[in-house]
């Protein structure tokens, strides 16, 4: 394909992360995608994982992808540096994606994306969507003020500089995690966590099963006790572990679980 019917039909793209894929799922059109990452059919870490399994999957290595030629590749700064560098030393062109910390952030790599694979409209239309999420969260929470601690495996807790509390702080939700002092986040004991009474802890998933001391660590019969199913507020990681598109899905999830809990 040449350089300008390339254009005309948008670029041709790979992406190598999951994070990436799922804005990419989200904006370009069908014949725009050439590869996904390896985790992009995912469905622990990825929103769009059922969509990813229409194109193929990537090793993760660079030479399936200097097989296909892309005009495009979208990684992560967290892909392996060597693979990135072969990539780039062989002439294809690499578009490069940070992790979103907040809301804002969110919005400028939808906008970047819809720049990328050429459909800037689509990703206005995304942001409206995520803005509109924020205000239906918020008209259910701001007028409450409650306190939530998002709580993952072995007791760590997301602090200021996490897409969580970035999340919450839109919809007048207070992150308790400041009360205990940690800053960007860390793990806490389950004495400080029963001790700090938040009004509801943050889990990404419900359920009474443990399949290992990671996940034991939630259903801990002292937190349990003080929160049982009705003090849980459960968003799947898949919603919250990327920044992008989701992020709409993600806002009604925490706002039919706030509706839930505080019936």
């Amino acid at each position: 394909m040449s350089a300008s019917a390339a254009s005309a039909a948008g670029p041709r793209i790979v992406s190598m992360n999951v994070c990436s894929d799922q804005l990419v799922l989200s904006l370009a059109d069908p014949d725009q995608i050439l590869g996904l990452s390896r985790f992009s059919r995912d469905a622990w870490q990825s929103w769009a994982a059922e969509k990813a399994r229409n194109f193929p999957r990537l090793s993760g290595g660079a030479e399936d992808v200097l097989l296909l030629k892309p005009d495009l590749v979208v990684v992560s700064l967290f892909d392996k540096r060597a693979t990135r560098d072969l990539l780039k030393v062989n002439g294809l062109h690499l578009v490069e994606f940070t992790v979103p910390r907040t809301l804002d952030e969110v919005r400028d790599q939808i906008r970047a994306m819809g720049d990328v694979v050429q459909h800037p409209d689509r990703a206005q239309a995304e942001i409206a969507r995520l803005d509109a999420a924020i205000a239906r969260a918020r008209a259910v929470a701001s007028a409450h003020h409650y306190r939530v601690l998002p709580l993952e495996r072995r007791g760590f807790v997301s602090g200021d500089n996490s897409l969580i509390n970035s999340l919450l702080a839109a919809t007048g939700l207070t992150n308790a995690a400041g009360e205990l002092g940690l800053g960007t986040g860390g793990f806490a004991s389950l004495e400080a966590i029963v001790k700090l009474r938040p009004d509801f802890i943050l889990v990404s998933e419900a359920g009474d099963r443990a399949v290992d001391e990671g996940r034991a660590f939630l259903l801990h019969p002292a937190l349990e006790r003080f929160y049982p199913e009705a003090r849980r507020i459960v968003l799947p990681e898949r919603l919250t572990v990327c920044g992008g598109v989701m992020l709409a899905d993600a806002l009604d999830r925490l706002t039919e679980e706030l509706q839930r809990v505080t019936r």
